[in-house]
């Protein structure tokens, strides 16, 4: 299969700089493509595909009509990230999560923020996601984000944006995982010979994290991993990390709260449980302090937290910070805690509580993405380009009902990488998560998950929505 004939389109490119032209990371992965004999790489992403069902590797679509079980789709020409490109990133992002909790510390203690004006009590008041239960809490070492991912776009100069924040329970790492093993087994001479920074040691880094985390104790720490269960859409990745990193994978009917301690029953009795990577909304982590008719929660487990007898990660609270009203405000969360300007830029952001912004966004509708404030998984949201004119007048009723809760931004025209298309490639746009750890030192994985909008045409890259996956290669120096 040859690139002969590919339309980059007015994008950016992940591969060619211009028609017939790899960027210079891309040369080897080209070449290697075009000279495999003709069929051989469609033969090799149907083995892939075939991989994919064999090993279980699937997540849940509700409501779907053709059932709920799908594999993510995956495309096996990968993304390739520059070094230099990647330090960029890399800097940006650690920037944003040392100031993002600095931001939770202050929210649930002093208010500081506040209370100089950078940003409106109201807004961070009708947040979905500020809990006031958190209010007061210390969190062991102050940290409340322990893994983060963290939505990023180019535009057609090439230019990264932030798009959006993930701070509560951050999915597709371990797809992440599962592209790489794919991709050493699907091309394996281009791999080795593309000095491609490596992600299988996420687990052990995640596990070391979690470790560091518990309480003084003067035993081995006991970490869990509590999940919803198996209907939950990322139910295979709690039990893919669980059983990476060799912790226990629990729902709540395995924990039990007895004077402010959490244990986990076994066979041999109950167990005392140090840190739980809880992979439950904060909504439904405890009955007794959110939501009371919560089936999935551990009553008591908050009681246990705020006593400093068990680590949660990530900690309660932190969803306040995946508003997207509050998303806008970050540079100024950056500028007020550290004293810098935002390294990665956010994408211009138009905030509809605000009368003037608000009359600008419903009469620019056809231009614009509108976005829920507290939604996610693509759902909520308005694509102008290429909306109905009744689908606009939806969004322009549903902002003026409820301004505080919608954003806006300008389409940006998104960066494409080239996929299968039949017995061709054509261009797809496509997004970046890669996912960032914070246990004192802030580390993050050198690529993340790729996703791609493989409806032609398609700004929307996520799987609930049709997306699929690329696996993503950072260049070493």
């Amino acid at each position: 299969m040859k690139f002969t004939g590919y339309d980059l389109g007015p994008f950016h490119d992940e591969m060619f700089s211009a028609p017939g032209v790899p960027r210079d990371g891309t040369k080897l992965l080209v070449d290697k493509i075009e000279s495999l004999p003709e069929g051989e790489l469609f033969r090799r992403q149907q083995q892939a595909e075939q991989a994919l069902y064999d090993l279980g590797i699937t997540f849940t679509v509700y409501g779907h009509e053709q059932g709920t079980e799908k594999i993510f789709p995956f495309d096996v020409v990968p993304r390739v990230i520059e070094a230099n490109d990647w330090d960029h990133v890399e800097i940006g992002l650690k920037q944003r999560i040392f100031a993002l909790n600095l931001f939770l510390d202050d929210i649930y203690h002093k208010q500081k923020i506040i209370r100089d004006g950078v940003i409106p009590r109201e807004i961070i008041e009708t947040a979905e996601g500020f809990l006031p239960a958190c209010m007061g809490i210390n969190p062991p070492h102050g940290i409340w984000c322990h893994v983060t991912g963290t939505d990023l776009v180019r535009d057609e100069s090439g230019t990264f944006f932030v798009l959006e924040d993930n701070l509560r329970c951050p999915s597709g790492v371990s797809y992440v995982l599962a592209n790489r093993s794919l991709m050493k087994r699907t091309l394996p001479e281009v791999f080795a010979a593309s000095r491609v920074r490596p992600v299988d040691d996420y687990p052990a880094k995640l596990l070391n994290l979690l470790l560091r985390m518990a309480p003084k104790s003067d035993s081995q720490p006991c970490v869990a991993l509590l999940t919803p269960g198996i209907y939950n859409s990322a139910y295979f990745e709690h039990s893919f990390l669980a059983l990476q990193t060799g912790i226990e994978l629990v729902q709540n009917q395995d924990l039990v709260v007895e004077n402010d301690f959490v244990y986990m029953r076994t066979t041999k009795g109950l167990k005392k449980v140090d840190v739980i990577y809880r992979r439950l909304n904060d909504d439904y982590l405890d009955p007794l302090v959110f939501r009371p008719e919560s089936l999935l929660g551990v009553p008591g487990i908050m009681g246990a937290y705020r006593a400093g007898n068990v680590c949660l990660a990530n900690a309660p609270g932190t969803g306040v910070a995946d508003d997207k009203v509050v998303y806008a405000y970050v540079p100024e969360i950056i500028r007020y805690y550290l004293g810098e300007e935002a390294f990665i830029p956010n994408v211009p952001t138009y905030l509809c509580w605000r009368k003037e912004d608000r009359a600008f966004v419903l009469d620019n509708l056809e231009t614009m993405v509108v976005k829920a404030a507290n939604e996610s998984g693509g759902y909520g949201m308005l694509i102008g380009p290429g909306s109905t004119k009744a689908e606009r007048e939806d969004f322009a009723g549903r902002i003026k009902a409820r301004p505080r809760n919608y954003i806006a931004q300008p389409a940006l025209m998104l960066s494409r990488a080239p996929v299968i298309v039949g017995d061709h490639f054509e261009g797809r746009h496509v997004d970046l998560r890669p996912y960032i750890l914070h246990g004192g030192d802030v580390q993050v994985i050198p690529g993340g998950l790729t996703r791609v909008a493989l409806k032609k045409g398609s700004l929307v890259v996520n799987s609930s929505q049709g997306g699929g996956s690329k696996d993503t290669w950072v260049l070493k120096h």
